[in-house]
């Protein structure tokens, strides 16, 4: 730089010689202009030379490093080579939430034992009767008939059919049950005091046959279809 600025200096020293040699009638500005022309080299050659001596009056130029791969990312397709693109960032992984689940109440256990199966109902006893001849008359006689319920189990409901040997013989004067006939065959169903025979106990059932007494015993009697005892012969 140094010695371009010498060689301008020399060209414009020369060009005012010629000028000063070959025209005698320079005028006034003229020579103005070369002055100040001449003294703007000298003071910018001057200032330069300063600057070439003194170089670490000079602040260094800080250059911004290039971006690296990792931020510049990687280009998409159809973006120009010359864009940069933002980095890609991945999202943070979040704490995994933990669930806190209670355990289920425990049921402290049954002090009461299980049972094994539904009880079923029991089912009455059959039950069984006994006839008797109680007295005789002339022309009727007292007989009694003893309802037992052997078993445990209370029977609510009974029916006793006695069959007599004749039509024409009555029952009459019933007590502890309530009587039909069908013919010779009279039904009695127990009334509202013996409905319920209980469990080892018995009901008792009288009534009276009117009519000729000969041959007038009953041929059969059942209780809810069982036959009784102490029938004669």
């Amino acid at each position: 730089m140094a010695i371009i600025l010498l060689d301008r200096i020399v060209a414009v020293a020369a060009a005012v010689r010629r000028v000063f040699t070959g025209r005698g009638d320079v005028s006034r500005a003229t020579w103005v202009a070369v002055i100040a022309a001449v003294g703007v080299l000298v003071a910018t050659a001057v200032s330069v030379i300063g600057v070439l001596r003194t170089p670490e009056g000079l602040a260094p130029v800080t250059l911004n490093p290039p971006p690296s791969a990792d931020q510049v990312g990687t280009p998409a397709a159809g973006t120009p080579r010359g864009q940069a693109q933002p980095a890609a960032t991945s999202p943070t992984p979040s704490a995994p939430s933990t669930v806190t689940t209670a355990p289920p109440p425990v049921e402290p256990p049954s002090s009461a034992p299980a049972s094994s199966a539904s009880t079923a109902p029991q089912t009455p006893s059959a039950l069984a009767a006994d006839f008797a001849v109680e007295d005789n008359a002339l022309l009727s006689y007292g007989a009694a008939v003893t309802v037992r319920n052997p078993g445990p189990v209370p029977s609510a409901r009974w029916t006793l059919a006695i069959t007599l040997p004749r039509e024409s013989l009555r029952v009459s004067s019933v007590e502890g049950a309530q009587v039909t006939h069908d013919g010779p065959v009279w039904t009695f169903v127990p009334d509202g005091g013996t409905g319920q025979v209980p469990g080892g106990a018995s009901v008792r059932v009288t009534f009276r046959v009117n009519g000729s007494t000969v041959g007038a015993a009953p041929t059969a009697c059942t209780i809810d279809g069982v036959s009784c005892g102490g029938l004669p012969g």
